[in-house]
């Protein structure tokens, strides 16, 4: 290649025609004349892989006279030719002439260096980083975090022995039960949710699943959860609390217009150790007027303001006017089933007036509880239940007895057996997760 480069052309042709046209590479032609033109002629880069041309000779300065021309590759004569006139042209301008290869892209003319220019922070888009991604994960070094107590009789107790020197970390059970604290705290966006609990026929245990799906929400998640008694006629979700405030849906009604605060809601509500917050229905025998979906409507107002979800216990009075309302803002359905023949073949007949009623959507993206009331072997297969409302709705939950709600008092979500507090929480991760999925629709 070294031979090619310095060949000179021959005497015989013209100054402008080269004897080879193998190729051309030169980055600058010198013409003497009666005044010596400097030239520069630029080229894109080669597509041969044997291309030795380095940075020194693409830098250099390189002058020759008229009969003296540096040699290079050409692709054919047609195009030195052309380069010639481009050539010629240049000297009575003095001015970068560009060379086009339709083999190659157009290039500019090179320059010695690149000036930078500072720009502003927000001029910045693609290499710009949030604050949002400064993270623990990413900024701390593993190495030096200190690492919390881990749960578990036995690795709790290398980790005393060891003088807090060896973590072996959680147990399997209580990483399980982390995990569905970190499913029933996720995040919700889009303002406050609402979620009816639903039964065509009362004993099911509609106001006890309401109880424990708010206790399970609210013991794990920071936002704020509230329990609304909607039945039309007297209720009894407040009675399933033991810090009763003596308030009710009338008495937040009739003080609507001067709630301008969290702190005015609280008067009203009650509010047990999960931090869950109460709002019974009406318990006045004189009143001779019903609660009704205008007095609903005007409750959920208040509470989408102070609320991240709202738990409604509704009436069994499916075609009362409080639960069209109910469920024209619902943006999740739970249905309670008890187990057996007439009550399972009520909650199905449930789910079927739904979808005839234009609720078709809600109905697969709703919840079926099938809520064990009574101690001992069920006289139904809860195998079949569960097959049956599986093919209809998109999840379904069994409550285990416990008789701790069987007894009819205030229940306390600490005392309820471990098998009934996994179930409400398994119910309330399920509950957000479809929450999550419709805001993200």
């Amino acid at each position: 290649m070294a031979s090619d480069r310095n060949e000179r052309p021959s005497d015989d042709g013209d100054n402008g025609v080269l004897s080879t046209a193998a190729g051309v590479d030169t980055t600058a032609i010198g013409i003497v004349g009666g005044a010596t033109a400097h030239v520069d002629v630029n080229l894109g880069a080669a597509r041969d892989d044997d291309d030795l041309v380095d940075d020194d000779i693409l830098q250099d300065d390189l002058s020759v006279g008229a009969e003296s021309i540096e040699p290079a590759r050409a692709e054919s004569a047609a195009q030195v030719a052309s380069a010639s006139t481009s050539v010629a042209s240049a000297v009575a301008d003095r001015a970068p002439v560009v060379i086009d290869d339709e083999h190659h892209e157009r290039s500019r003319p090179r320059t010695s260096e690149i000036t930078l220019q500072s720009r502003r922070l927000g001029d910045f888009e693609v290499d710009r980083e949030s604050s949002d991604l400064l993270t623990a994960d990413r900024l701390l070094d593993p190495a030096h975090v200190v690492r919390p107590e881990p749960e578990g009789a036995w690795r709790h107790l290398v980790y005393t022995l060891s003088g807090r020197r060896i973590n072996l970390g959680d147990g399997k059970r209580a990483r399980a039960r982390k995990a569905l604290d970190q499913r029933i705290a996720a995040p919700l966006v889009g303002g406050a949710k609402f979620v009816p609990v639903l039964s065509r026929k009362g004993g099911v245990g509609k106001t006890t699943v309401t109880t424990l799906l708010g206790m399970a929400l609210a013991d794990a998640r920071e936002d704020r959860i509230i329990a609304v008694d909607a039945n039309p006629d007297r209720g009894t979700l407040a009675d399933r609390f033991g810090r009763p405030s003596g308030k009710t849906v009338r008495d937040l009604i009739r003080a609507r217009a001067d709630v301008h605060g969290f702190n005015d809601i609280s008067q009203i509500v009650a509010r047990d150790h999960t931090r869950l917050d109460v709002l019974a229905s009406d318990t006045d025998p004189h009143v001779s007027e019903a609660f009704s979906d205008d007095d609903y409507d005007s409750v959920a107002e208040i509470a989408a303001h102070f609320y991240s979800v709202v738990l409604t216990d509704t009436g069994t009075g499916i075609v009362h006017s409080v639960m069209e309302a109910t469920l024209d803002r619902a943006d999740s359905l739970v249905v309670v089933a008890g187990l057996s023949v007439d009550e399972a073949r009520l909650a199905s007949e449930t789910l079927t007036w739904l979808e005839t009623n234009g609720y078709a959507e809600q109905v697969r993206g709703a919840i079926v509880v099938l809520n064990t009331a009574r101690p001992g072997a069920a006289l139904v297969r809860a195998s079949e239940l569960d097959a049956h409302f599986r093919s209809r709705v998109r999840a379904v939950v069994r409550l285990p007895y416990d008789p701790h709600i069987a007894s009819g008092s205030a229940i306390a979500f600490r005392d309820l057996q471990p098998e009934t507090r996994q179930a409400a929480r398994e119910l309330a991760a399920i509950v957000v997760e479809g929450l999550r999925v419709q805001a993200a629709a």
